[in-house]
């Protein structure tokens, strides 16, 4: 058990909330006053990853000791506020890089202690979902819904597409601060490192997402048919009997299946068509993510879904599973772009909801947890 935090939980009403996040290569900063937003900035290592074709652990947590004091200065001009000010201070704690977690969580430890602040350990998953309540920060693409938190609220048994470079999950959320149900998610790859991978089997650098989606625009996503990851009878099951993957994806056998094609066509001396394999891979990863998504929600009742991550920027993605819910009757709400990556605001977001809630600050003595479960939204 933590023991209390520095002070009692602020007033519920409409809380000041410092909110820092620094799990994978974005060291971000936001601050939100109740479900306003404030400001929203981010400073990316992304550029120091390139040559590696990958996020590297070490790389990523020194960019965040150097980033974080200048992003918070930032952050606190933009938004007119001073430490001072802040009623609360929010913090990724999990998942994410073990090192680039701790940067932030001792970040925030610190602050804490020096201004005396409370301090709450939440989990970046769910801050995905909390950042839909902002203001306007996440507008109905169905039937005319004013916004995902409209009233303050979310709306009853609502659904989450997460999909990053690091996690491909459905979520079901009755309530933001303390129930939270994993329904379905990937058993190896993300979607987003699937990309990135396949990009680099095609040439096509780091990161691989923005590289496909815009190659993929000149292919033909029908020149070669790609593996559907679990969609088998025996993994899917039915409704009465499901399978034990009926949500869930896979996205191992699709890199490996890109693999082969490849090598291939120059076993055989031909030009690789890099633009159809780009368009078939993207379009056999956006067919099983928004298949199974629209799925688990008419399967489980739900009629409104948000769809955040990194991978949210697809526009193949965005443009499926906008078509596969309105066709399903499902509203999809997707946040603003700058809003669907992982930024120190969703963190906020969270937090404000956690304080408004009654629900008091985590302490200091939590550690960093780089595989929390997505059922724990705070510490």
């Amino acid at each position: 058990m933590n023991p209390p935090g520095p002070m009692n939980p602020p007033s519920p009403a409409q809380p000041l909330v410092l909110g820092i996040e620094s799990s994978c290569d974005e060291t971000g900063v936001g601050i939100v006053r109740g479900t306003t937003l404030l400001t929203n900035t981010v400073s990316s290592s992304m550029d120091e990853h390139v040559r590696f074709g990958g996020v590297i652990p070490e790389i990523a947590s020194r960019a965040h000791l150097d980033a974080f004091v200048p992003t918070l200065q930032e952050a606190l001009h933009e938004a007119g506020v001073t430490l001072q000010d802040i009623d609360a201070i929010a913090v990724t704690s999990g998942p994410g890089l073990a090192g680039a977690l701790m940067v932030g969580v001792c970040a925030a430890k610190a602050l804490s202690v020096a201004t005396g602040k409370p301090l709450y350990a939440i989990n970046h998953l769910v801050a995905h979902v909390g950042v839909g309540l902002l203001d306007g920060a996440a507008a109905g693409t169905r039937g005319g819904a004013a916004g995902l938190g409209s009233g303050g609220r979310l709306p009853e048994n609502l659904g989450a597409l997460l999909v990053s470079g690091g996690h491909t999950e459905i979520l079901r959320i009755r309530s933001i601060t303390d129930d939270v149900e994993m329904l379905g998610s990937t058993i190896d790859d993300a979607a987003g490192e699937a990309y990135d991978k396949v990009a680099r089997l095609l040439g096509l650098g780091y990161p691989g997402g923005p590289a496909i989606d815009k190659l993929a625009k000149q292919g033909n996503a029908k020149a070669i048919r790609f593996p559907r990851g679990l969609t088998q009878p025996k993994y899917m099951g039915t409704a009465e009997e499901p399978g034990p993957h009926r949500y869930d994806w896979s996205f191992s056998g699709l890199k490996t299946a890109v693999a082969r094609c490849v090598e291939q066509f120059e076993a055989r001396g031909e030009d690789v068509p890099v633009a159809d394999i780009a368009a078939a891979f993207q379009e056999a990863v956006v067919d099983v993510i928004t298949s199974k998504a629209v799925l688990a929600c008419k399967e489980n009742g739900i009629k409104d879904l948000l769809l955040g991550g990194g991978v949210a920027a697809n526009s193949r993605l965005r443009e499926l599973t906008g078509q596969r819910c309105e066709a399903a009757g499902i509203t999809l709400h997707v946040p603003p772009l700058a809003l669907c990556t992982d930024n120190g605001a969703m963190v906020a977001a969270l937090g404000s909801q956690l304080i408004m809630a009654g629900i008091g600050p985590s302490g200091v003595a939590f550690a960093p947890d780089s595989s929390l479960p997505v059922t724990t939204v705070s510490v």
